[in-house]
């Protein structure tokens, strides 16, 4: 078996929630090594768009922030943020979208705005929205990528800067939200995927040498475990190839 890091076996296991049709608004970091493994395996034809502007990006090195001149090379255009945001992500046209956040909820709401006290008088103030809430409000479909660390999955998140299922159940269509929602939570212990009804995250996957007690040591909330919970499918050395030799060969990410 070739040896593998948690973070290269997140970028694999999210590579693969995407299809060969989707529209991707991609961030930087593992989400963008997910996307661009994707797009050289099994989708060919997924469109990366990117908030500085970069649409339908084929960028031939690892970019290293969303203003990287290698986003702009081969791409199908380049517009500015303003026309991304209307033309694409509030055109409907956004079929997936990557966010992450200091706080992520059991009902996938995601916190970049506060932690503690009140809006007004936090103990920390963090960077706030960008544009996280259109893209979990207007994408088709949300993923979210992340550790697993007790302290960034609360059950409930101080402050709900981009909108999941807010209190579960049928909350998010009563708002008026439409899309998907949130569909997995990749972390590095193991995926989870949120039930139909409740709307609450329920662990699928288990990382191979993880037992159900470190997922459960890791969380705020007493979470739920799959009846068929199955055991996350490995990285095939072709997939770890391009993500050491093509994508992030000076390991920046991995």
């Amino acid at each position: 078996m070739t040896e593998y890091t948690a973070n290269e076996l997140m970028v694999v296991r999210a590579a693969r929630e995407l299809k060969d049709d989707d529209v991707v608004f991609v961030g930087i970091g593992l989400p963008n090594l997910a996307c661009n493994l994707a797009r050289l395996t099994h989708a060919p034809n997924l469109v990366l768009i990117y908030e500085s502007g970069a649409v339908g990006a084929m960028p031939e090195r690892l970019p290293v922030s969303i203003g990287d001149p290698a986003l702009v090379a081969g791409a199908l255009s380049v517009c500015s943020l303003p026309e991304v945001f209307l033309n694409y992500l509030q055109g409907g046209r956004i079929t997936a979208g990557f966010l992450g956040g200091a706080q992520i909820d059991r009902f996938g709401n995601i916190n970049t705005t506060i932690i503690g006290g009140d809006y007004h008088h936090p103990k920390v103030r963090l960077p706030g929205s960008g544009g996280a809430c259109e893209i979990a409000i207007l994408a088709e479909k949300i993923l979210i990528i992340t550790p697993l660390k007790k302290r960034n999955f609360p059950e409930r998140v101080d402050f709900i800067t981009s909108p999941g299922f807010l209190t579960g159940d049928s909350a998010r269509e009563e708002m008026g939200i439409g899309g998907q929602g949130p569909i997995a939570v990749i972390t590095d212990l193991g995926v989870f995927h949120f039930d139909r009804q409740t709307r609450e995250m329920i662990l699928t996957d288990l990382h191979p040498g993880v037992d159900k007690k470190s997922v459960q040591e890791n969380i705020g909330w007493e979470i739920r475990f799959a009846g068929d919970l199955h055991t996350t499918e490995l990285p095939t050395a072709e997939e770890l190839r391009i993500i050491r030799e093509e994508l992030d060969p000076a390991h920046i990410y991995i």
